[in-house]
Protein backbone atom coordinates (compact mmCIF):
# COMPACT_ATOMS: atom_id res chain seq x y z
CA UNK A 1 0.00 0.00 0.00
CA UNK A 2 1.44 3.32 -1.18
CA UNK A 3 0.55 6.93 -0.01
CA UNK A 4 0.51 9.95 -2.29
CA UNK A 5 0.36 13.25 -1.57
CA UNK A 6 -0.66 15.28 -4.38
CA UNK A 7 -0.02 19.07 -5.11
CA UNK A 8 -2.13 21.97 -5.89
CA UNK A 9 -4.49 21.01 -8.83
CA UNK A 10 -5.99 24.97 -9.57
CA UNK A 11 -8.50 23.71 -12.65
CA UNK A 12 -5.61 21.48 -14.94
CA UNK A 13 -7.50 18.47 -14.98
CA UNK A 14 -5.57 17.12 -18.28
CA UNK A 15 -2.69 17.40 -15.70
CA UNK A 16 -4.06 15.70 -13.41
CA UNK A 17 -4.99 12.45 -15.34
CA UNK A 18 -1.58 12.16 -17.11
CA UNK A 19 0.19 12.39 -13.30
CA UNK A 20 -2.51 9.90 -12.03
CA UNK A 21 -1.46 7.51 -15.32
CA UNK A 22 2.15 8.03 -14.48
CA UNK A 23 1.82 6.93 -10.94
CA UNK A 24 0.16 3.87 -11.88
CA UNK A 25 -2.02 3.80 -9.29
CA UNK A 26 -2.93 0.18 -7.08
CA UNK A 27 -5.75 -1.42 -5.33
CA UNK A 28 -5.28 0.10 -1.57
CA UNK A 29 -3.28 3.27 -2.48
CA UNK A 30 -3.96 6.40 -0.93
CA UNK A 31 -4.14 9.57 -1.95
CA UNK A 32 -4.23 12.74 -0.22
CA UNK A 33 -4.92 16.25 -2.17
CA UNK A 34 -3.39 19.24 -0.71
CA UNK A 35 -5.83 21.35 -1.65
CA UNK A 36 -6.85 24.37 -4.59
CA UNK A 37 -8.58 22.23 -7.02
CA UNK A 38 -10.11 24.74 -8.05
CA UNK A 39 -8.82 28.44 -10.19
CA UNK A 40 -6.59 28.82 -12.80
CA UNK A 41 -6.95 26.85 -15.80
CA UNK A 42 -10.11 25.86 -17.44
CA UNK A 43 -11.29 22.51 -16.27
CA UNK A 44 -12.10 23.35 -12.40
CA UNK A 45 -15.32 22.18 -12.35
CA UNK A 46 -14.66 18.70 -14.55
CA UNK A 47 -11.56 18.51 -11.95
CA UNK A 48 -14.33 18.66 -8.78
CA UNK A 49 -16.60 15.93 -11.04
CA UNK A 50 -12.69 13.59 -11.83
CA UNK A 51 -12.36 13.44 -7.96
CA UNK A 52 -15.76 12.87 -6.99
CA UNK A 53 -15.56 9.85 -9.25
CA UNK A 54 -11.90 8.62 -8.48
CA UNK A 55 -12.81 8.86 -4.48
CA UNK A 56 -15.59 5.87 -5.57
CA UNK A 57 -12.13 3.52 -6.71
CA UNK A 58 -9.01 4.74 -4.43
CA UNK A 59 -8.70 5.64 -0.84
CA UNK A 60 -8.69 9.43 -1.15
CA UNK A 61 -8.37 12.47 1.67
CA UNK A 62 -9.19 15.95 0.39
CA UNK A 63 -7.63 18.79 2.34
CA UNK A 64 -9.54 22.09 1.55
CA UNK A 65 -7.37 24.90 0.08
CA UNK A 66 -8.43 28.80 0.12
CA UNK A 67 -9.25 28.63 -3.27
CA UNK A 68 -11.62 25.80 -2.49
CA UNK A 69 -13.06 28.28 0.53
CA UNK A 70 -13.66 31.00 -2.32
CA UNK A 71 -15.36 28.38 -4.91
CA UNK A 72 -17.79 26.65 -2.22
CA UNK A 73 -18.60 30.05 -1.40
CA UNK A 74 -19.89 31.12 -4.35
CA UNK A 75 -22.01 27.60 -5.02
CA UNK A 76 -23.40 28.03 -1.90
CA UNK A 77 -24.38 32.05 -2.43
CA UNK A 78 -23.60 32.70 -5.72
CA UNK A 79 -22.07 35.83 -4.87
CA UNK A 80 -18.92 36.82 -6.07
CA UNK A 81 -15.85 37.40 -4.19
CA UNK A 82 -13.55 40.30 -6.21
CA UNK A 83 -10.55 38.94 -4.93
CA UNK A 84 -11.35 35.32 -6.27
CA UNK A 85 -12.64 36.92 -9.57
CA UNK A 86 -9.29 38.36 -9.73
CA UNK A 87 -7.62 35.26 -9.13
CA UNK A 88 -8.88 32.74 -10.96
CA UNK A 89 -12.00 32.67 -10.01
CA UNK A 90 -13.68 34.01 -13.20
CA UNK A 91 -12.07 30.60 -15.13
CA UNK A 92 -13.63 28.58 -12.21
CA UNK A 93 -17.20 30.12 -13.28
CA UNK A 94 -16.67 29.64 -16.76
CA UNK A 95 -16.26 25.98 -15.80
CA UNK A 96 -19.29 25.62 -14.36
CA UNK A 97 -21.38 26.50 -18.18
CA UNK A 98 -23.22 23.41 -18.39
CA UNK A 99 -23.52 21.66 -15.34
CA UNK A 100 -26.83 21.17 -13.72
CA UNK A 101 -28.48 22.72 -10.69
CA UNK A 102 -27.97 19.26 -9.01
CA UNK A 103 -24.65 18.98 -10.28
CA UNK A 104 -23.30 22.24 -8.60
CA UNK A 105 -24.97 20.83 -5.27
CA UNK A 106 -23.04 17.81 -5.28
CA UNK A 107 -20.21 20.10 -5.94
CA UNK A 108 -21.01 21.85 -3.23
CA UNK A 109 -21.40 19.06 -0.38
CA UNK A 110 -17.88 18.04 -2.13
CA UNK A 111 -15.93 21.25 -0.70
CA UNK A 112 -18.42 21.26 2.75
CA UNK A 113 -16.24 17.64 3.17
CA UNK A 114 -12.88 18.91 2.38
CA UNK A 115 -10.61 18.44 5.46
CA UNK A 116 -9.13 21.24 7.08
CA UNK A 117 -6.36 19.00 8.14
CA UNK A 118 -5.26 14.97 8.20
CA UNK A 119 -2.52 13.59 10.70
CA UNK A 120 -2.07 9.94 9.90
CA UNK A 121 -1.26 7.04 12.27
CA UNK A 122 2.61 7.88 11.49
CA UNK A 123 2.37 11.36 13.01
CA UNK A 124 2.72 12.84 9.60
CA UNK A 125 0.04 16.07 9.10
CA UNK A 126 -0.84 17.16 5.90
CA UNK A 127 -2.61 20.46 5.67
CA UNK A 128 -2.81 23.26 2.94
CA UNK A 129 -1.08 26.18 3.70
CA UNK A 130 0.65 26.54 7.40
CA UNK A 131 -0.15 26.76 11.31
CA UNK A 132 1.13 29.27 13.73
CA UNK A 133 0.52 27.55 17.00
CA UNK A 134 3.38 25.94 19.08
CA UNK A 135 0.86 23.80 20.87
CA UNK A 136 0.19 22.41 17.14
CA UNK A 137 -2.69 22.59 14.52
CA UNK A 138 -5.24 21.33 16.84
CA UNK A 139 -4.97 24.43 18.49
CA UNK A 140 -4.64 26.83 16.19
CA UNK A 141 -7.27 29.65 17.02
CA UNK A 142 -7.51 31.31 13.54
CA UNK A 143 -9.27 28.63 11.04
CA UNK A 144 -8.33 30.65 8.07
CA UNK A 145 -4.35 30.40 9.11
CA UNK A 146 -4.89 26.75 7.94
CA UNK A 147 -5.64 27.67 4.57
CA UNK A 148 -3.59 30.97 4.26
CA UNK A 149 -0.36 30.91 5.99
CA UNK A 150 2.92 30.87 4.53
CA UNK A 151 4.89 31.61 7.63
CA UNK A 152 5.35 28.00 8.51
CA UNK A 153 7.16 27.64 5.34
CA UNK A 154 9.11 30.71 5.50
CA UNK A 155 10.36 29.71 8.86
CA UNK A 156 11.40 26.32 7.72
CA UNK A 157 13.14 27.64 5.15
CA UNK A 158 15.73 30.09 6.94
CA UNK A 159 16.44 27.62 9.85
CA UNK A 160 19.98 26.72 10.28
CA UNK A 161 20.85 23.18 9.54
CA UNK A 162 22.95 23.07 12.34
CA UNK A 163 19.65 23.52 14.40
CA UNK A 164 18.26 19.70 15.43
CA UNK A 165 14.98 18.32 16.66
CA UNK A 166 16.79 18.13 20.27
CA UNK A 167 18.02 21.94 20.12
CA UNK A 168 16.63 24.33 22.03
CA UNK A 169 16.50 26.61 19.20
CA UNK A 170 14.45 24.10 17.27
CA UNK A 171 10.26 25.62 16.90
CA UNK A 172 8.01 24.27 18.84
CA UNK A 173 5.21 23.79 16.41
CA UNK A 174 7.44 21.25 14.58
CA UNK A 175 8.35 18.96 17.39
CA UNK A 176 4.22 17.69 17.16
CA UNK A 177 5.04 15.93 13.67
CA UNK A 178 7.44 13.69 12.48
CA UNK A 179 6.56 15.30 8.94
CA UNK A 180 4.39 17.83 7.97
CA UNK A 181 2.76 17.76 3.65
CA UNK A 182 2.00 21.23 2.52
CA UNK A 183 1.28 22.76 -0.66
CA UNK A 184 -0.42 26.77 -1.17
CA UNK A 185 3.26 28.43 -1.67
CA UNK A 186 4.73 27.47 -5.17
CA UNK A 187 7.81 26.12 -5.00
CA UNK A 188 8.90 28.08 -8.53
CA UNK A 189 8.63 31.21 -6.23
CA UNK A 190 12.10 29.52 -5.41
CA UNK A 191 13.05 28.89 -8.65
CA UNK A 192 12.35 25.17 -8.09
CA UNK A 193 10.07 22.94 -10.09
CA UNK A 194 10.44 19.99 -8.01
CA UNK A 195 8.71 19.39 -4.70
CA UNK A 196 11.17 21.08 -1.92
CA UNK A 197 12.18 19.91 1.74
CA UNK A 198 13.40 21.98 4.86
CA UNK A 199 13.49 20.55 8.47
CA UNK A 200 10.61 18.10 9.01
CA UNK A 201 8.37 20.10 5.95
CA UNK A 202 7.63 18.83 2.34
CA UNK A 203 6.19 21.38 0.09
CA UNK A 204 4.69 19.34 -2.93
CA UNK A 205 3.03 22.92 -4.56
CA UNK A 206 5.18 23.15 -7.83
CA UNK A 207 2.93 25.77 -9.60
CA UNK A 208 0.56 24.36 -11.40
CA UNK A 209 -1.40 27.55 -11.01
CA UNK A 210 1.52 29.36 -13.37
CA UNK A 211 3.65 27.66 -15.01
CA UNK A 212 4.91 24.75 -13.34
CA UNK A 213 3.31 21.14 -13.06
CA UNK A 214 1.45 18.74 -10.80
CA UNK A 215 3.22 16.89 -8.68
CA UNK A 216 2.23 13.34 -6.67
CA UNK A 217 5.24 12.28 -4.26
CA UNK A 218 5.28 8.70 -2.41
CA UNK A 219 5.53 10.02 1.18
CA UNK A 220 7.67 6.43 2.53
CA UNK A 221 10.31 6.55 0.11
CA UNK A 222 10.00 10.21 -1.47
CA UNK A 223 9.68 9.16 -4.86
CA UNK A 224 7.45 11.71 -7.30
CA UNK A 225 6.33 12.11 -10.28
CA UNK A 226 5.05 15.23 -12.06
CA UNK A 227 2.33 16.25 -15.15
CA UNK A 228 3.96 18.15 -17.99
CA UNK A 229 4.10 22.05 -17.67
CA UNK A 230 0.73 23.76 -17.44
CA UNK A 231 1.26 26.11 -19.94
CA UNK A 232 1.90 22.94 -22.67
CA UNK A 233 -1.14 21.38 -21.86
CA UNK A 234 -3.31 24.39 -21.95
CA UNK A 235 -1.62 26.50 -24.84
CA UNK A 236 -4.02 28.48 -25.43
CA UNK A 237 -4.64 29.80 -22.04
CA UNK A 238 -2.80 31.60 -19.43
CA UNK A 239 -3.97 29.96 -16.35
CA UNK A 240 -2.64 32.36 -13.01
CA UNK A 241 -0.26 33.84 -15.18
CA UNK A 242 -1.47 37.07 -15.97
CA UNK A 243 -2.04 37.93 -12.40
Amino acid sequence: MRVFAIGDIHGGLKALVQLLNKLELKEGDTLIFMGDYVDGWSESAQVVQFLIALSKTFNCIFIKGNHDIWCEEWLRTEEVNPTWYMHGGKESMESYSGFSAEEKVQHLQFFERLKMYHIDDKNRLFLHAGFTSMHGVEREVFTNTLFFDRTLWEMALTMDKSITENSALYPKRLKHYNEIYIGHTPTTNYGVDVPMNAANIWNVDTGAAFKGKITGMDIDTKVFMQSDTLPSLYPNEKGRNKD
